[in-house]
């Protein structure tokens, strides 16, 4: 594959946040599960926020485990109607495109410009945090106990560093820092009082009304 922006953006992003998968594996041990039962939530799951909400579920002794991984899982199924309208894979691709639909695969493609960039920027950030957090989630099940409280390393704020990195160069109009303001503060309200994961689609439908919104303002000027 050619070294291109699309393929660093991706790369850097697969390195920030599959080392991440060290917490999960750490934390999902510390919350009874096995380590073959940790990597195989990372292997077919893959989508973290679901199985941090699972096993933080499992942890406080609630039944609410599969609820609150469905509910931010949702937004998985959003995406993956939107690359396979934008990259159209093909036949028996259509299932890896599938499972490595994920928060960074898509930011990574949105943010480029050209059709061949999107799918390098794609297939690097989605293989890539694919193999890095599987590995590094048995690497963090394997250390258990003795890694400690993940938070110490820093490794609580990869994920979103890399997002925040993602993130910031689309903030180019008043629009979209307004509509980037607003689902922040959505979100900051709603994690106190809604399930986990709601917060998250709540957001996620005020961002997308705000967007259609502005754009047919846009469209009637």
């Amino acid at each position: 594959m050619n070294v291109t922006p699309a393929t660093r953006m991706g790369a850097s992003i697969a390195v920030a946040v599959g080392i991440y998968g060290i917490s999960f594996g750490a934390l999902s041990v510390t919350s009874g599960l096995t380590v073959a039962q940790t990597c195989c939530l990372s292997l077919l799951m893959f989508t973290g926020g679901s199985q941090f909400a699972f096993i933080g579920s499992i942890a406080a002794g609630g039944p609410a485990a599969l609820l609150s991984a469905s509910l931010l899982g949702v937004r998985n199924a959003l995406y993956g109607a939107h690359m396979s309208g934008l990259l159209r894979p093909r036949g028996w691709r259509r299932l890896g495109y599938a499972q490595i639909t994920i928060d960074e695969s898509v930011a990574t493609t949105l943010a480029q410009s050209s059709p061949e960039e999107q799918r390098r920027g794609f297939l690097t950030a989605g293989l890539g945090v694919f193999l890095l957090w599987n590995l590094f989630t048995l690497v963090g099940a394997l250390l258990g106990n003795a890694l400690g409280d993940p938070r110490r390393w820093g490794l609580d704020g990869a994920a979103v560093t890399a997002f925040l990195a993602l993130l910031w160069p689309r903030l180019r109009n008043r629009d979209a820092v307004a509509v980037a303001v607003v689902a922040a503060l959505v979100t900051a309200v709603g994690v106190p009082t809604l399930p986990a994961g709601v917060p998250l689609l709540v957001a996620a439908v005020v961002t997308a009304g705000l967007t259609l919104w502005t754009t047919r303002d846009r469209g009637a000027a």
